[in-house]
């Protein structure tokens, strides 16, 4: 996150005001209603150029378990539609990309609908989003990004308790390690007396 972006607070309210149509039921297979290649496509469309198909075809499933990455994916794709993204050098390969690894991090660990209705997933999603632009919010420093990131990311979060985890197992198996040394160090120390 190395180069200013947009303020945080127009983004935030931008996934507020996300229409009906951005919140409406992705198209696996034969369900659905929205084509979300098509629609991240014409998206990355508004900064000057197309898309390869192929670049989209992450936004195309036939498993019901994506549901949620896509759905998620047209809430980011609508807050990529602000008018900022127009004139700040972003491509539409890193508008692309930039949806997909958002929608990919964050649709294990809450409905896209949340990313909408509560306030610290809006953030989440906005911030994520920036991210992986390489961007931070207009006014933060790349640290204080990153900061602010860490605290609202339930991805983040997950990540650091698993984390803890895995260094309280190690802990604990150097310890039981150590006591075993220490109880055969004992016991030879017995046997040689």
């Amino acid at each position: 996150m190395q180069k200013p972006g947009p303020p945080l607070e127009t983004l935030i309210r931008r996934a507020i005001d996300t229409p009906p149509e951005f919140q409406a039921d992705p198209r696996i297979g034969q369900q659905g209603v929205v084509h979300v290649d098509a629609l991240v496509g014409d998206i990355a469309g508004t900064l000057g150029q197309r898309v390869a198909t192929g670049e989209l075809q992450r936004f195309v499933a036939t498993d019901a378990n994506a549901r949620n990455r896509l759905a998620l994916a047209l809430v980011a794709g609508w807050v990529m539609t602000d008018p900022w993204f127009r004139g700040a050098g972003v491509t539409p390969l890193d508008l692309v990309s930039a949806v997909d690894a958002t929608a990919t991090s964050l649709s294990p660990y809450a409905p896209a609908a949340s990313f909408v209705n509560d306030p610290d997933r809006r953030e989440e999603l906005v911030r994520t989003l920036l991210a992986a632009l390489g961007r931070c919010p207009a006014g933060e420093t790349p640290t204080q990004a990153q900061d602010r990131l860490a605290s609202v990311s339930v991805a983040q979060r997950r990540l650091a308790v698993e984390a803890a985890r895995d260094a309280a197992g190690r802990a604990r198996k150097i310890r039981e390690a150590l006591a075993r040394k220490a109880a055969e160090e004992s016991a030879d120390k017995m046997w040689r007396e």
